[in-house]
């Protein structure tokens, strides 16, 4: 396997700690407190430069001052498991359904008011009500479209195992949006059929990248053809770099390379701020958060009514994985599990 960028000390820390612990915007919250010169701690697994400035505008729209502690989801969830009760965090943004999910499970969340429940798409929440979406990401195979046509990538992910693909791939194995898909093909296909697929992989010599933003630049580069990543990377890498010649090619059919996930939101039970972390929950939730995501980083807003990029596959024509993505959670552990078994982490 080719390393194509250092995998850093903080991805193989989340993955240990992953390992041992597994409305309208501006107006009063839900709970109709006012929540002027209130303070939130948000523990966030979405990077700064995805959420910063939404947080920025939710400060200076709501008088509520925000103390975020930037991180990677599974790290993050670990570190909440293990703070318990005595966590100084009042809410947990996270790049993915699975941690939420773990966080769920531990009775750690407090419910989520109904109002804010029932405006998210089912699909995109915890059907206990512990727990809700923000946006959407799909995942895709971005591909470098002066190499190959559309028709010549397989339906299935699971294609990308056959010889002919041998050095041409390429993914991030630490991050959790990966993570999240190999939990989500072992909920769909079982473990052992996801332990042929990735041997299948390792087997073709991909490169390992750092996060999706390289993956998308070695494909853009033409250091591999095809990279497996959320759609959105495409965008926000031609926002900075300029135009590149990388496509996204959406699977079909229930495929387990079409998961869908979530990021998300759930209030922690210890909080002592829960008016304004509801606040801050249905301000993303809302008008402004909802309209962020899909203008800012081109994912698919979980609320009707709002559309994502004119140029993105409606999110209902996707036909991913029929999966409850609370259940992620229990099937992280075994996808950590088989990813170090066949020498991705």
């Amino acid at each position: 396997m080719r390393l194509r960028r250092t995998i850093g000390a903080a991805a193989a820390l989340a993955m240990a700690l992953a390992l041992a612990a597994c409305g309208d915007d501006g107006a009063a919250s839900p709970s109709g407190t006012d929540d002027e010169g209130a303070s939130l701690t948000v523990y966030s697994g979405r990077d700064e430069e995805f959420v910063g400035p939404l947080f920025e505008q939710f400060e200076d729209d709501s008088g509520v001052e925000l103390e975020v502690r930037y991180g990677d989801s599974a790290e993050l969830a670990a570190t909440i498991m293990e703070e318990g009760d005595s966590s100084p965090a009042d809410l947990f943004l996270s790049q993915d359904a699975g941690s939420l999910g773990a966080v769920a499970d531990r009775d750690l969340f407090s419910q989520i008011d109904a109002a804010i429940l029932d405006r998210v798409d089912e699909r995109f929440r915890s059907p206990d009500g512990l727990w809700v979406g923000t946006s959407g990401r799909a995942r895709v195979a971005a591909y470098n479209t002066e190499e190959l046509g559309e028709d010549e990538l397989p339906d299935s992910i699971l294609g990308f195992t056959e010889p002919a693909w041998k050095g041409r791939i390429g993914f991030a194995p630490t991050n959790s949006s990966f993570q999240a898909f190999v939990a989500g093909m072992i909920s769909t296909e079982g473990e052992e059929a996801t332990r042929s697929f990735l041997e299948g992989l390792v087997a073709n010599d991909p490169g390992l990248y750092e996060d999706n933003s390289s993956t998308v630049r070695a494909v853009a580069a033409g250091e591999i053809e095809v990279g497996f990543v959320n759609h959105y990377y495409l965008y926000e890498v031609s926002a900075e770099d300029g135009e590149i010649p990388v496509a996204n090619h959406f699977f079909t059919g229930g495929d387990p390379g079409a998961l869908v996930n979530a990021a998300g939101a759930g209030i922690l039970a210890s909080t002592q701020n829960e008016g304004a972390a509801t606040e801050l929950l249905d301000y993303l939730t809302g008008d402004t958060g909802q309209a962020f995501f899909a203008e800012e980083t081109w994912e698919y807003p979980v609320v009707d009514g709002f559309e994502p990029q004119a140029d993105l596959v409606p999110l209902e024509e996707i036909e991913s994985p029929n999966i409850d993505l609370s259940d992620l959670a229990e099937t992280i552990e075994p996808a950590l599990d088989l990813l170090a078994e066949v020498g991705l982490l």
